[in-house]
């Protein structure tokens, strides 16, 4: 077994730890690690789009491609190097403080630990394997936490993916799922946003009940979520809807005849737009709502990033079962096998890539996406070598 080394490991994540990268502020980090790329002579080129219908950004990302001398699959290898914004609550250095085998740091674990082994991987790849069959696309994202995922999107969009035969993200799966490392999600549930907006009646408050109070209409709504009967997959599990948020003013003395319900809606396969309408229009059916309503999903920049879909790997496809030896090979024991509860890019890779599979598999750690977020340093230097071991079986 190749064995990558956990200092050089351990200083490249400080590095990208250290730079801060809220979504649509990456620039600083994109920098780093194109000179990083450029400097191990791993051949990298940014790539730059722009979302024009929404929030107006113009992204970077960053790809590497190694091509092979021979025939072979094209391995994608997935990381986004953005975080979201810095939280209050923190007791250690966001940018960055190691704690025996902890590295403390806004995006220590989500997902900077993914991109350092994915850096680490291809670069000890590439040193020691210079004839080899198929091709390496290593992409490192902007705006995943972003509401749309504008990165992946966009090298989907453009077509710089068409040809992926398997898709590894590195989100930490052991940290998300809180299970003990290794932890391989072979799937994940899917999700959209959307709005439910009620339009009822104004009346003065003194006679409510000659209006039709729409918030009062609404929170009927929300109390008939608890009661959908969500389809259940054996895998995934079932969907949920989420309140974000509701909106609604009545003015000092007047039934309200507005009020906008936000949710969040996770679905597994088989479940689609569709049926979050069919539940809804159920739920409105049972509160015996008076009040006139409409249903819009939330605006996207594409038909692809209207949403993310559901999707599930099959165990005993080669790719998994090659990266299944790899990780016992690696770690010494089996990799515990679940899914993803929520969303991210590898939705987009798992269900716009044709039949490519997307495996999530990660680092451990905790607190991700909140204060003293950390991650452990030993699992970021396995997921490496897991990787590098993968890429050897599979191309060489």
């Amino acid at each position: 077994m190749y064995q990558i080394n956990r200092d050089d490991t351990t200083n490249l994540l400080s590095e990208l730890v250290a730079i801060g990268s809220t979504y649509f502020e990456e620039d600083e980090i994109i920098d780093y690690v194109y000179n990083w790329l450029l400097d191990n002579d791993l051949k990298p080129y940014i790539h730059e789009y722009f979302d024009s219908k929404v929030t107006q950004f113009n992204g970077k990302n960053i790809i590497s491609e190694l091509p092979g001398d021979k025939d072979g699959p094209t391995i994608c290898l997935n990381g986004h190097l953005d975080t979201v914004i810095l939280c209050d609550g923190w007791t250690k250095n966001p940018k960055g403080e190691i704690e025996g085998d902890f590295l403390y740091g806004r995006g220590a674990l989500d997902m900077k630990s993914g991109c350092a082994a994915i850096l680490m991987a291809i670069k000890a790849f590439y040193t020691n394997h210079k004839s080899f069959g198929g091709k390496i696309i290593t992409t490192l994202v902007s705006d995943e936490e972003g509401p749309y995922g504008l990165g992946t999107n966009a090298l989907i969009e453009d077509g710089l993916l068409n040809n992926v035969d398997v898709s590894i993200i590195t989100e930490p799966s052991s940290g998300f799922t809180e299970l003990e490392f290794p932890t391989l999600c072979l799937g994940a549930r899917g999700g959209y946003g959307l709005n439910v907006e009620f339009f009822g009646k104004s009346a003065h408050a003194a006679t409510p009940e000659q209006g039709i109070n729409a918030i009062s209409e609404a929170s009927k709504f929300i109390n008939e979520l608890d009661n959908i009967d969500f389809l259940k997959d054996d895998f995934l599990g079932t969907g949920n809807a989420c309140v974000i948020s509701i909106e609604g003013d009545g003015g000092a003395c007047s039934v309200p005849d507005y009020a906008k319900v936000t949710l969040f809606w996770h679905i597994v396969v088989g479940e689609s737009t569709e049926t979050i309408v069919k539940y809804i229009k159920e739920s409105i059916s049972r509160a015996g709502i008076k009040a006139e309503y409409k249903i819009s999903f939330r605006e996207a920049p594409s038909e692809g990033s209207r949403g993310f879909m559901p999707y599930k790997v099959d165990e005993n496809s080669e790719s998994v079962k090659l990266f299944k030896k790899s990780v016992v090979d690696v770690c010494g024991k089996d990799a515990i096998v679940t899914s993803f509860s929520s969303i991210g890019d590898f939705n987009y890779l798992g269900t716009r890539l044709g039949s490519a599979p997307a495996l999530v598999f990660g680092a451990s750690g905790k607190n991700f996406h909140g204060a003293d977020e950390y991650v452990e340093l030993n699992s970021v230097t396995k997921t490496a070598e897991v990787l590098y071991d993968f890429l050897v079986k599979t191309l060489v």
